[in-house]
């Protein structure tokens, strides 16, 4: 089966997880500089099957989109229009670093590997796969 890759887009860099082949298990993939971004999702699934990119869309507690969604909507499109063949979801990012920090924190990871802000992102995306598995059962 192929599998789903959760973008978590940042101005700076962007975090990427990915499911098992049976999609049963999110994995933090790995976090790139967003100028490349494009350029590695198109090297990742020249080489691995993805059949859904789920991105993180950012709100503010009011459920109104932050500044950054509409950073995260123009990617979507540049992803739709040079990968038109993956469709795209967008699924609701509010709490994933926070919930990245304490999963990080649970799992015994050092407060220096904390600090490395990629590592948060990855995670984020994580949470943002996992999320959006849970809800389609």
């Amino acid at each position: 089966m192929p599998r789903i890759m959760a973008i978590d887009y940042g101005l700076k860099r962007t975090g990427l997880a990915v499911t098992d082949p049976l999609q049963l298990i999110a994995t933090p993939l790995t976090t790139v500089p967003t100028g490349t971004l494009l350029d590695f999702i198109k090297e990742y699934i020249s080489k691995e099957e993805v059949i859904l990119f789920v991105i993180g869309m950012p709100k503010r507690l009011d459920s109104t989109p932050s500044q950054t969604a509409m950073n995260v909507k123009g990617f979507i499109k540049v992803l739709q229009r040079d990968i038109p063949q993956i469709e795209v979801k967008e699924v609701d990012e509010r709490f994933t670093s926070v919930m990245a920090m304490d999963a990080m924190i649970a799992g015994g990871m050092k407060k220096k590997d904390r600090r490395v802000k990629g590592n948060v992102d990855k995670v984020s995306a994580a949470i943002i796969l996992q999320s959006y598995m849970e809800s389609r059962r």
